[in-house]
């Protein structure tokens, strides 16, 4: 999901930075810190099934690495990174650990392109599925449940932990469909590319990767993707309440 080739150093002192600001301004309000726990569950949720959703992919297509290494689980210990999680928390966007594929084992039928492409956009669509299963379950709650569940502490929690769920996947599944590297985006991306474009892409990812890096820390991949939110959000929602008739 998120591989970085340069530096390690320097990025995670930018990330380290930006943590350490987030945490002060949550530390200091405490609607903010409420939300912040509440989040917990979804980003476990989000990211597990995330890098599951890449390991299974990749061992259906053929490469057995993933499950070699234990990633073919659902246990969030063998899939959450400290940092990339921290991240998703305060900043609303983050990563697990990279799950490892070897496309050279991946299924002769498709190349070796398709095949990272649809390892990469498994890991998103996961986000996409798990947001509508938890929007399915909160208009459940919301219909079903009593008045006196829905306005009590445990009641308000619950839909606020779901809700926050259905963000947090939302978010996730949308920001690695940036198609640039090192998101998931660009290797679903390279496929529909004209040959000259595709060698080119490849051989210039260090550039894409600072570009990522100053869209990142200037706050402009929230700008971006803002709108993708709020589409993917309503069309999941919509569809949901639909079903149930809300």
């Amino acid at each position: 999901m998120f591989n970085f080739s340069f530096d390690r150093r320097t990025v995670y002192i930018i990330i380290g930075v930006l943590i350490l600001i987030a945490v002060l301004q949550y530390a200091s309000n405490p609607a903010q810190l409420y939300s912040l726990l509440v989040s917990i569950p979804g980003v476990l949720i989000a990211i597990t099934f995330h890098e599951f959703a890449h390991a299974f992919a990749a061992d259906k297509l053929g490469d057995d690495t993933a499950r070699r290494e234990g990633r073919l689980s659902l246990n969030p210990k063998d899939h959450i990174d400290p940092i990339g999680g921290l991240m998703l928390l305060v900043a609303g966007f983050g990563w697990g650990k990279p799950v490892h594929v070897d496309p050279r084992n991946y299924t002769r039928k498709l190349s070796m392109e398709k095949g990272e492409a649809i390892v990469s956009i498994a890991g998103p669509l996961m986000n996409f599925i798990l947001a509508f299963v938890f929007s399915l379950i909160y208009c459940a709650i919301y219909k079903f449940a009593s008045m006196s569940f829905l306005t009590s502490t445990l009641g308000s929690a619950t839909l606020v932990i779901v809700a926050s769920t259905i963000s947090i996947n939302i978010g996730l599944g949308v920001f690695n469909l940036i198609p640039l590297p090192p998101l998931d985006g660009s290797k679903v991306l390279i496929p529909f590319l004209p040959t000259k474009a595709k060698e080119w892409f490849i051989n210039n990812g260090q550039i894409f990767y600072i570009v990522f890096i100053l869209i990142w820390i200037t706050g402009l991949a929230g700008t971006i993707i803002t709108p993708a939110i709020q589409a993917v959000s309503n069309t999941i929602i919509s569809l949901a309440q639909f079903i149930f008739g809300l």
